[in-house]
């Protein structure tokens, strides 16, 4: 009798094993996801690459409000916008860089992130300086006195550098956005059978990885 109580407790605990396995087992490196070549970063952080010129990035901008909000408090997130798309010129990409660290010196990156988007995309409105960008924050209330103070400042600068230098470590990885480099060693690969859950379901494994 006690031979078989323990039967079926070892039965019922089998399913439950199985569950708390699931996640990880349902990714597979080389169909999900790759293993870069490059050191890990000292603490989690999910850095997403994207272009307000990619329609597909505009699209997505609402996984990505689910990846912040679902992701454990102790990852970090990172955007960071690329200036290799084929659309415009660099030079105006670089604007649009400086445009979002502005918005984020104002605590306005969301707002001023969406607005750009939408002005590209809704709007097909183009943008052929930083001025045009700079409109976009006027009429979204902003000061325009403050865009000029900040577009100068040596805290814009180093930001700038920044994002540069995260595109050049990874450009050899990065064949089109959006694209995420997670920890600085995963690459998630999205599959037509997936669904924008499953995206974030993996995000935010390979973030605890």
């Amino acid at each position: 009798m006690k031979k078989f109580a323990v039967l079926i407790a070892m039965a019922l605990l089998f399913p439950l094993t199985a569950c708390a396995q699931a996640p990880g087992a349902k990714w597979q490196e080389g169909t999900h996801y790759v293993v870069l070549d490059e050191e890990p970063t000292e603490s989690p952080v999910i850095r997403e690459y994207f272009s307000f010129w990619c329609a597909h990035c505009y699209r997505f901008e609402s996984i990505v409000e689910q990846i912040k909000a679902r992701k454990n408090p102790n990852t970090s997130f990172e955007k960071v916008h690329v200036n290799f798309m084929g659309m415009t010129g660099p030079e105006v990409q670089d604007a649009a860089t400086k445009a979002m660290f502005i918005a984020k010196q104002m605590k306005q990156e969301e707002a001023i992130n969406a607005a750009i988007f939408k002005y590209i995309h809704v709007q097909r409105a183009p943008i052929t300086n930083l001025n045009d960008l700079r409109n976009i924050f006027i009429a979204k209330g902003l000061d325009g006195d403050q865009f000029d103070g900040l577009e100068s400042s040596f805290g814009i600068h180093r930001l700038m550098q920044t994002n540069q230098a995260k595109i050049d470590e990874y450009r050899s990885y990065l064949t089109g956005v959006p694209n995420f480099i997670i920890n600085g060693r995963y690459q998630p690969t999205f599959t037509r059978d997936m669904t924008p859950d499953d995206m974030i379901e993996l995000i935010l494994w390979l973030s605890q990885q």
